[in-house]
């Protein structure tokens, strides 16, 4: 997430209209001599609104954030997908994974205006640009693999893993002028899901979900975040998901070298061409026809060069370099 500077002073987008319940849910969780002083949106989010909260207290500051879910959709699902994330923010707070210490939570909004859940502030910055987009792409094999081998038992592993398209709803670029192609990808995913070793998946893991801090050599990444659909599947499903985000990100040769990292940082994917081309595709073809849910806060961020036009062109090509590869 970035920050909006100069958004949401005291009391700004908390204790305005419609949020004065979850102001007072907030405050209600501090120490009776802390307060909120300062509200400030967060941009790169469109599931919901991402906002930092800056406490001041007489053992000095610290920040939060809050996230709440506002679209009608959203919080219809709002209790299974914020009953989740707090549940793998208690899960990962015993483990080396950089994600945010969980604060409270009210999923059903029996407090608060909105859905929301609090957690704690995490340092670094999401990246997005072309330049040391490389650098990027190693760490977040390394970074990936490791949530993939965390041990989870049997009593905690999350659900499992849920596509989110089907041959019947994938929609081709109405102006494609390779409807073979749309079509030659989509029969590719008209079968039965494959067998699969199953892992812990972050299931949305891709660059805007990440932070990093320093440069060059010290550059790290600092926090991993956004763990509302974490879910229990195949390690292709979660390369496959960061991939395409490469892809359309960064251009059509990131998103194909990606598994490539991977696999050299350690990880084990499928042995079978086909099966994992089954899982790239089942991702990728989720986009269609013009990932501009994607491109939205990505451009709020800066990359306004990824226009519907850009996006297109790479997710069809990138279609075509995955079947050229796999197929």
């Amino acid at each position: 997430m970035v920050t909006e500077e100069g958004a949401g002073l005291i009391g700004a987008g908390l204790g305005g209209q419609g949020r004065g319940a979850t102001r007072a849910w907030v405050e209600k969780g501090l120490s009776e001599a802390e307060h909120v002083e300062e509200v400030v949106r967060l941009r790169g989010g469109w599931t919901s609104e991402m906002r930092r909260l800056d406490i001041c207290g007489p053992g000095g500051r610290r920040s939060l954030v809050l996230r709440s879910f506002v679209k009608p959709f959203f919080v219809r699902h709002a209790e299974g997908l914020l009953t989740r994330e707090a549940t793998v923010l208690r899960l990962l707070g015993d483990t080396d994974v950089p994600a945010a210490t969980l604060v409270a939570v009210d999923a059903t909004a029996q407090h608060c205006d909105h859905p929301s859940l609090l957690m704690s502030l995490l340092p670094g910055s999401v990246r997005l640009d072309d330049e040391g987009a490389d650098l990027r792409a190693e760490l977040l094999a390394r970074q990936l693999l490791r949530l993939h081998r965390l041990p989870v038992s049997a009593e905690a592993r999350p659900r499992t893993y849920q596509a989110w398209t089907s041959p019947e709803r994938v929609s081709p670029p109405d102006d494609t002028e390779r409807p073979e192609l749309w079509q030659r990808a989509v029969d590719v995913i008209r079968r039965e899901p494959p067998g699969y070793r199953g892992c812990f998946l972050h299931r949305d893991f891709h660059p805007g979900n990440v932070l990093f801090t320093g440069d060059g050599d010290g550059l790290r990444i600092s926090g991993v975040v956004d763990w509302v659909e974490t879910s229990w599947g195949p390690a292709d499903l979660d390369v496959a998901h960061c991939s395409t985000a490469l892809a359309l990100l960064h251009g059509i040769p990131a998103g194909m070298h990606f598994a490539d990292r991977y696999v050299a940082a350690g990880g084990t994917l499928a042995e079978d061409r086909a099966v994992h081309l089954y899982w790239r595709l089942l991702d990728a073809l989720a986009f269609a026809p013009d990932a501009e849910k994607v491109a939205a806060p990505w451009r709020e961020v800066g990359r306004t060069d990824l226009t519907p036009t850009v996006l297109t062109r790479r997710l069809e090509g990138y279609v075509q370099a995955l079947l050229d590869r796999y197929a």
